[in-house]
């Protein structure tokens, strides 16, 4: 069943995660989380693991008790900045028509990385960036609480009912669901449990996405996608 907003006229919003999402950053962060862990001498298969599963310091506790976190941060940080700078990435097919196509102020990114290196990355690949970035500095609990979205709807001054979620991950899906808001899954080749609706890829949901921020109707969105729900 599909659950979406059913409210003639109201303006409609569109907030995206990054990483998974828009930028295809899979092996990056492999090879970021096995440079750190040879620097401490730890399995990197098994950082990596831990490290889908939980924010950075939540890795560290695990995978690194005995080490400093902070310094382990500091190392993490510095391994992610020079990839920004130097590693090789794209963004996925779709996404520049789709952020291009969208009204300026109707958009925002919501991520657990940092903006500069959002910024850094968009730029390479050639995506603008809207005004509204939700990032880890912007908050006190990350996903899956509600808050990051939340955060980003209050900040374009919108309802959490008139706004899309776009996103790749679980933590992701159920920080938008327990903001209250449509969740669509896109980059999975099954759909994440809770997803209002599952692309396998972005480029296959630009047509909707769109439809949806314009304010279309559920039939106007339903016809000709090539999405299972």
């Amino acid at each position: 069943m599909i659950s979406e907003p059913d409210r003639p006229g109201a303006m409609r919003y569109v907030l995206f995660d990054v990483d998974g999402t828009l930028i295809d950053a899979v092996d990056n962060q492999r090879l970021v989380w096995r440079t750190w862990a040879e620097r401490y001498g730890l399995d990197s298969d098994e950082v990596h693991r831990v490290a889908l599963r939980m924010r950075p310091m939540e890795t560290f506790a695990q995978v690194a008790p005995d080490q400093d976190a902070r310094e382990c941060l500091a190392a993490l940080h510095e391994l992610e900045d020079e990839d920004v700078r130097t590693g090789s990435y794209a963004a996925f097919r779709g996404a520049s028509e789709l952020l291009n196509a969208l009204e300026p102020g109707a958009w925002a990114l919501v991520t657990a990385n940092y903006e500069h290196r959002v910024r850094g990355r968009f730029a390479r690949t050639g995506l603008p960036v809207p005004k509204v970035v939700v990032d880890a500095a912007a908050v006190t609990e990350g996903k899956p609480s509600p808050v990051p979205y939340l955060q980003a709807a209050a900040q374009l001054g919108a309802r959490p009912e008139d706004c899309l979620v776009i996103e790749d991950a679980p933590s992701g899906v159920q920080s938008g669901l327990r903001a209250g808001m449509t969740v669509w899954g896109v980059n999975t080749p099954a759909a994440v449990d809770g997803v209002h609706r599952h692309f396998v890829s972005l480029r296959e949901a630009v047509r909707d996405i769109l439809a949806f921020a314009s304010g279309g109707g559920l039939s106007d969105r339903l016809e000709g996608s090539d999405s299972v729900e």
